[in-house]
């Protein structure tokens, strides 16, 4: 993997790069459509390239691992070639779902031991297994096996949580040293850093993962329910530690202006669940503000969804008809969603690359964190 910065804003730290993999580039910042079971919710993979012009996904190694399973992955090719997606793939190693499987799982530092969600069978990740499993998959971007602490989290966890993603790091850095990619392309390690909201913490952890000297680098555990303001202070200092020629993933971040005002501080690369499971509830966000699709005031509402956004439902469904499909309970009405929320965070990541280059975006961007925040 390689990474070309291209601009830097001349008021904020926001940058504008390229990623190189070997399934293709990605013009930074980005927004990464996730996938988690290897689709993304309700949208074809000939819609996430055509209409909102996604050029990368995620998938979930703790859920693919258990459906479809290794043995399928690996006779279909690798993930590329199982879902029909030619761009690169990015997965998560399954350590946020460690944090969310707080009542049946163990952690140890061997380790962590879990049931399944499906059927409730016993697993066990190291972090060794995980990158076998990420080889199995075969995404161009892996993520070390990390602990997702929760917010609040007293301190002395914290650290010692710290500590453990930093040992399983050598772990995992270690196991792909001795082994091959499956597939015949290249694997990009990104480290996590982690250190829940403590600044000490946060920086101690940087610190370690910028001395591994990664292609590129994560920042973990927050968007778990802490302040705004307090995920905003955390990602700065870490991003002043991070590597500047190396790109910043910010992991499961956020709203539009949580993503606007993260790009202000260095971070090159988002995800989020909000856009498709928002968009499937009736929440549709637009380049004028946020839609709750199902109020009444749409009902005879007869102009487009969203008349500033070009790319996306290139059909131009009114209000009126997405709030009707939404009452009658229609899928397409879930998939127009999901596809005007994927299209308008695209849209929004790549309008602020756009003045990142042109050396505005810093006055973009406080106009626009005040318009994607309105409810209309």
């Amino acid at each position: 993997m390689d990474f070309q910065l291209q601009a830097h804003d001349p008021q904020s730290k926001a940058r504008a790069g390229v990623i190189t993999t070997d399934h293709g580039t990605i013009q930074t910042p980005i927004f990464m459509p996730v996938g988690t079971v290897g689709t993304v919710k309700a949208v074809h993979t000939a819609e996430l390239k055509q209409k909102i012009e996604a050029q990368i996904i995620l998938g979930n190694t703790y859920h693919l691992y258990l459906r479809p399973g290794l043995k399928v992955l690996s006779e279909a090719g690798g993930l590329h070639k199982f879902n029909g997606w030619d761009r690169p793939i990015l997965t998560d190693s399954g350590g946020y779902q460690v944090y969310s499987l707080s009542g049946t799982r163990k952690i140890k530092e061997e380790g962590v031991t879990f049931q399944s969600h499906i059927d409730g069978s016993r697993h066990k990740f190291t972090p060794e297994y995980v990158m076998d499993i990420q080889r199995t998959i075969g995404a161009d971007i892996i993520m070390a096996f990390d602990e997702c602490t929760p917010y609040p989290c007293e301190y002395g966890y914290a650290h010692q949580s710290m500590l453990m993603t930093h040992r399983w790091l050598d772990r995992c850095i270690a196991r792909l040293a001795e082994t091959e990619p499956h597939y015949g392309y290249n694997q990009t390690l990104f480290p996590i850093v982690q250190g829940s909201t403590y600044k000490d913490l946060r920086k101690q952890s940087a610190e370690y993962i910028a001395s591994k000297g990664a292609d590129g680098n994560a920042i973990g555990g927050l968007s778990v329910g802490e302040p705004a303001e307090m995920m905003y202070e955390m990602t700065e200092l870490v991003c002043d530690i991070l590597p500047t020629d190396k790109p910043r993933y910010l992991m499961g971040v956020g709203t539009p202006a949580n993503i606007l005002e993260n790009i202000a501080l260095g971070v090159d690369m988002f995800d989020c669940v909000m856009p498709t499971r928002n968009g499937r509830n009736g929440m549709l966000f637009t380049t004028e503000g946020i839609i709750n699709i199902k109020n009444k005031r749409w009902e005879a509402d007869f102009s487009p969804i969203d008349p500033g956004l070009q790319n996306g439902n290139s059909e131009v469904y009114t209000k009126a008809y997405v709030r009707h499909l939404f009452q009658a309970e229609e899928l397409l009405g879930l998939q127009i969603a999901s596809i005007q929320n994927l299209s308008f965070y695209l849209w929004l990541v790549g309008e602020a690359r756009k003045h990142i280059i042109a050396g505005d975006f810093a006055t973009w961007k406080t106009m626009m964190v005040e318009k994607v925040m309105r409810r209309l």
